[in-house]
């Protein structure tokens, strides 16, 4: 009995404690990830912007936008820098990404992009909120990465082309000598047959 009396104390304390909660405003996690190994002057750039609602309501009109990447440096190639997500459930997330072409090269600041939400339905006011920011990175010449990572069919093509002779006069030298040595071992073996 005594042991009965316990379990009901701790089911009626533990049936207290949890129906005392209150919901939670939304609150999100953004985070801003450039993809690529190699920023290239005129090639593309994967940018992904990721949230996450770790609160316990829905993130409601959730506007991102990014302002970094001005057209006088960047080509939008895909996606939006300003996007619009309707509803981000709780503990759910939602992801964007962005395709962009430098036009320039030299070092470039990547900054934050920013995010407005409201944190519940009821709020009158939005939430916002900074992502997290990739610094400063340097987007190379395309003649300089061609250079690196180029296959350079040309190069080998003249490296073949200039080591054929190192490799075919000393072989034409060894068939002219396995020739001659041929012709005069035949001409031995016929003798000793007839």
């Amino acid at each position: 009995m005594d042991n009965w009396l316990k379990i009901c104390i701790v089911v009626v304390f533990a049936v207290a404690t949890t129906g005392n909660e209150e919901a939670t405003p939304a609150k999100l996690l953004f985070s801003k990830q450039i993809l690529n190994k190699y920023l290239v002057e005129g090639m593309d750039i994967v940018i992904k912007y990721s949230l996450f609602n770790v609160g316990g309501t829905a993130a409601l009109d959730v506007q991102l936008a990014d302002n970094t990447f001005g057209p006088q440096d960047f080509e939008v190639v895909g996606g939006q820098l300003k996007v619009t997500i309707d509803r981000i459930p709780p503990g759910a997330n939602a992801t964007h990404v962005v395709v962009i072409r430098p036009s320039k090269y030299g070092y470039f600041n990547f900054t934050a992009a920013e995010v407005t939400y409201l944190p519940s339905e009821d709020a009158a006011e939005a939430l916002v909120g900074l992502s997290s920011e990739p610094g400063q990175g340097a987007i190379v010449p395309f003649k300089e990465y061609d250079r690196k990572f180029s296959p350079h069919l040309l190069d080998w093509l003249s490296f073949a082309v200039m080591s054929m002779p190192s490799l075919v006069l000393p072989f034409a030298l060894w068939y002219s000598s396995k020739s001659k040595y041929e012709a005069i071992m035949k001409q031995k073996k016929d003798g000793k047959q007839a």
